[in-house]
């Protein structure tokens, strides 16, 4: 499931190492769109088997694309529209094991097959999305779903 990029143990434990690696990566930069995007780039380089890995700003009602990897995407989603808006709406990490069996679902990339989207929650308020595309699928697990929840956890202590 994972690249060789001297990750070992569990998937637990991967995600683990992955999480220390972006604290130190960011530690001492403090601009948002310099951490999203090194983020984005690091978890491009850990995960297998994703066509799109990126991050959406919420701005009033609608969320704005921020820095991402892959193809060109969707620039503004509404607040309740797609996975993404779903996930802002609910405040809860989604999963969705086959995007044409969600209701609504947003084709930025025709090859996205599945789809996990975590909400980036700061001081109580939704700021954004983290959204990771698969052309497989039922790619995401519930392990993935607990170790990008703490990526995301590390990432907000810089952003």
């Amino acid at each position: 499931m994972f690249t060789q990029i001297n990750y070992k143990g569990s998937i637990a434990e991967q995600y683990l190492t992955l999480s220390k690696q972006l604290d130190a990566l960011l530690a001492g930069e403090t601009d948002q769109i310099a951490n999203l995007g090194n983020a984005a780039a690091l978890l491009n380089q850990f995960l297998t088997d994703i066509n799109w890995v990126g991050f959406y700003l919420l701005q009033q009602d609608e969320l704005v694309l921020g820095p991402f990897q892959g193809l060109p995407a969707c620039v503004r989603i509404p607040v309740g529209r797609g996975v993404c808006g779903t996930a802002v709406a609910a405040q809860e990490t989604i999963i969705v094991k086959d995007v044409h069996d969600f209701p609504g679902h947003i084709a930025c990339d025709a090859a996205s097959q599945s789809e996990i989207v975590i909400p980036l929650i700061k001081h109580g308020e939704v700021i954004g999305v983290l959204d990771i595309d698969s052309p497989l699928v039922n790619r995401f697990s519930l392990q993935d779903r607990e170790g990008l929840e703490q990526f995301v956890k590390t990432l907000l202590t810089h952003i």
